[in-house]
């Protein structure tokens, strides 16, 4: 299973990687300052990172066509974890209303991570196959709807909304850069999103509350309104307010103590901008979207060496990080409503920090493999 390339990491990458994610570790451990046992909170998020840096240093040595081989049985893995959440208690964990958690007693693993980068890998090994077989455009389509819907179904079950966004998006957007099935994705596309809007539109019509769901968000004034609908994100603007541009100091934000909802998980960046202000924003934002940057460098070098399923895979990481990335932003700063997505390396959470890690030590091997002099000996994929 493990291989060597004779080829090191991109330091540059590495060294970007490493440093947004001591920036997190610093980050979480103070917007978690807000509850009595906030050094609980640093020490398993410290555990946390030391697991997922300890896989993603084996990603390092795994082959890609290791994950081509198993992709099929790591997606059905994942789906038999999204149907094990139903269980009862203590196996299965809900909280607020959403049962999204398998119990290990010290730790609650969220299967819906997992399916990020495992319907990557399977949709990635999918493409491949499918380049095979253009002459039944439109069943091939049907079997991509059936991939994404097997597991939407049981987000869906669990409440998570954001995972299934996510996963969708990604595994669609997927589809779209390898150029496959163009025509029929674009009639499907179009016709959903026609008939989705003229439903919500007679349901706006007669009265019904779906329609006004969706727009009350941004109908409501926030700064006179205080339903519980806009207050988390009143709460993210006046905290990144405070900030300024130097910020007021680690720790020394106030929005985490009693104001702000989840101020170490969803509405971390809220944190960031109050305690690090616009500069620390941006060495934020600045970061991330260079480690994006050579993310999608990567995925296009490999594929000009004609390895379709690394470039694929990385393609697939970079597009589902950059999409959770912008989400959770413009969701802090009042552009969309507040919904369940974690920051990459900077949230506090024990299954988003594990996964992410792997995605990016699997990215870091793809660049390894391309830069690898042997690897059409090695049948690198």
């Amino acid at each position: 299973m493990f291989e060597k390339t004779g080829q090191l990491p991109d330091k540059y990458l590495a060294i970007a990687i490493l440093i947004l994610l001591t920036f997190g570790w610093i980050m979480s451990f103070s917007a978690s300052l807000g509850h009595f046992d906030s050094y609980s909170y640093f020490f398993k998020q410290s555990v946390y990172i030391t697991i997922g840096l300890a896989l993603a240093f084996t990603c390092l040595k795994i082959p890609l066509y290791f994950y081509k081989k198993y992709a099929k049985w790591f997606f059905v893995f994942s789906l038999v974890c999204l149907a094990l959440v139903f269980l009862p208690e203590p196996i299965g964990r809900t909280v607020n209303g959403s049962t999204r958690w398998i119990n290990f007693v010290f730790f609650k693993f969220q299967p819906s991570e997992m399916m990020k980068i495992a319907m990557i890998l399977y949709m990635a090994d999918f493409l491949v196959r499918q380049e095979k077989d253009v002459k039944k455009p439109w069943m091939g389509l049907v079997k991509t709807l059936i991939i994404i819907s097997s597991a939407d179904i049981l987000l869906l079950l669990e409440m998570d909304l954001g995972a299934t966004i996510i996963i969708s998006l990604t595994a669609l957007i997927m589809l779209f850069a390898a150029g496959v099935y163009l025509t029929q994705l674009t009639f499907v596309g179009s016709s959903l999103i026609s008939a989705v809007g003229i439903w919500l539109y007679i349901d706006g019509l007669n009265g019904g509350v779906r329609w006004q769901r969706l727009t009350q968000f941004w109908q409501t004034d926030l700064w006179i309104n205080d339903s519980e609908k806009v207050w988390q994100t009143k709460q993210a603007l006046i905290g990144i307010a405070r900030g300024d541009w130097g910020g007021v100091g680690l720790g020394n934000g106030i929005q985490k103590y009693t104001k702000l909802p989840e101020p170490h998980t969803d509405m971390i960046f809220s944190i960031v901008g109050e305690e690090t202000g616009i500069i620390g924003m941006l060495f934020f934002i600045l970061t991330f979207g260079f480690i994006m940057l050579k993310g999608f460098k990567i995925a296009k070098g490999a594929l000009k060496q004609k390895r379709k399923y690394s470039s694929y895979v990385g393609f697939g990481i970079c597009t589902w990080l950059s999409l959770q990335f912008s989400v959770n932003i413009a969701m802090n700063l009042g552009l969309i409503p507040p919904k369940g997505f974690p920051l990459p390396l900077i949230s506090y959470g024990g299954s988003s920090m594990i996964f992410v890690l792997i995605a990016l030590g699997i990215l870091l091997r793809i660049d390894m493999e391309s830069r690898c002099e042997y690897s059409k000996q090695k049948n690198y994929v």
